[in-house]
């Protein structure tokens, strides 16, 4: 028992030592919040409170399901090089009569970066964080949804990946820099600089980035998706306050001109997809996992029997 508990002291020490690492090291080198960052980070913290077996069991397969989607992404360009420059903004033009982006640019965007742009930037980098918030969330609190959770996350990542492949799009930024769409500014770049964020070692950093990847809007997707399952599970009083960050992020990504409205409007969609969707997908693991447990059990019986 005395080895046990001096075992658990040392691993809680090391759990708070490397959390308050991780939180120096972010705090002097700002940097995007990766997947298999926040996987470390947040093992460091459980660890500290003796859950870091329990937190690696559970969260270790999303992030990797994470990263695989990530890395099937970054060559989704390589495989199919026929990008889609004018599908989306005609579509925006035939619902608004305009470009939302420009009007939002011309309305808001002086030149320089504001406390606004600021305001709307901040949700574009809570894409990794708020998914695994979400699950974390769910599994200390309605463990019973947490694989359905996963899985509504999983379906929607890679139901993306599949448009991504089928139908490159260039974001408006893009457009506009190959003379496609009338002049914006990418202004998230912009935002980017004036908060002094850098690229810092990782596994992910080695993925390289798809600039055709815009159709739908994954962040919309997955801002829409973790308010319904927020609604959900926690209510409408938690759900309703959820909503601010999709429509920070609706907003925010077609002002900084990295989506078109349609891209917004196609994230939504598959974000609900996603969430009927997943429900029966469990639904069918579970009756296959039964059967193959029912039919497993019998054999061992039936050898059992044979041996006796």
């Amino acid at each position: 028992m005395i080895m046990l508990a001096q075992k658990a002291r040392l691993f809680r020490l090391i759990g708070i030592v490397g959390a308050l690492t991780c939180l120096v090291l972010f705090l002097s080198h700002p940097s995007f919040p990766t997947p298999d960052k926040l996987f470390v980070i947040l093992f460091f913290l459980f660890m500290a409170f003796n859950q870091g077996w329990e937190f690696t069991k559970r969260l270790l397969p999303f992030v990797l399901i994470i990263l695989i989607y990530e890395s099937f992404r970054s060559v989704a360009d390589k495989l199919n090089s026929h990008v889609h420059y004018q599908f989306a903004p005609h579509f925006d033009k035939f619902l608004f009569g305009n470009l939302p982006t420009v009007d939002l640019q011309r309305w808001w965007w002086h030149g320089y970066v504001q406390w606004y742009d600021v305001a709307l930037y901040i949700p574009y980098l809570l894409f990794f964080i708020v998914p695994l918030g979400v699950a974390v969330l769910v599994w200390k609190t309605r463990e019973h949804y947490y694989w359905q959770t996963v899985s509504a996350y999983s379906i929607l990542f890679f139901s993306a990946f599949v448009t991504f492949l089928v139908l490159p799009t260039a974001p408006p930024w893009l457009a506009s820099q190959n003379h496609q769409i009338q002049p914006i500014v990418r202004i998230s770049s912009n935002v980017w600089a004036s908060l002094g964020i850098k690229n810092f070692p990782s596994l992910y950093s080695h993925l390289a980035p798809n600039p055709v990847a815009a159709f739908p809007s994954l962040h919309a997707g997955v801002a829409t998706l973790s308010s319904l399952i927020i609604f959900k599970l926690f209510g409408r009083r938690w759900g309703t306050l959820s909503l601010i960050y999709p429509i920070l992020i609706y907003i925010g990504v077609i002002y900084e001109g990295e989506h078109y409205a349609t891209d917004v409007l196609a994230g939504i969609l598959y974000g609900l997809v996603a969430y009927c969707v997943a429900p029966y997908l469990m639904s069918g693991f579970n009756k296959l996992f039964r059967q193959l447990r029912s039919k497993y059990s019998s054999s061992t019986k039936t050898f059992l029997k044979l041996e006796q």
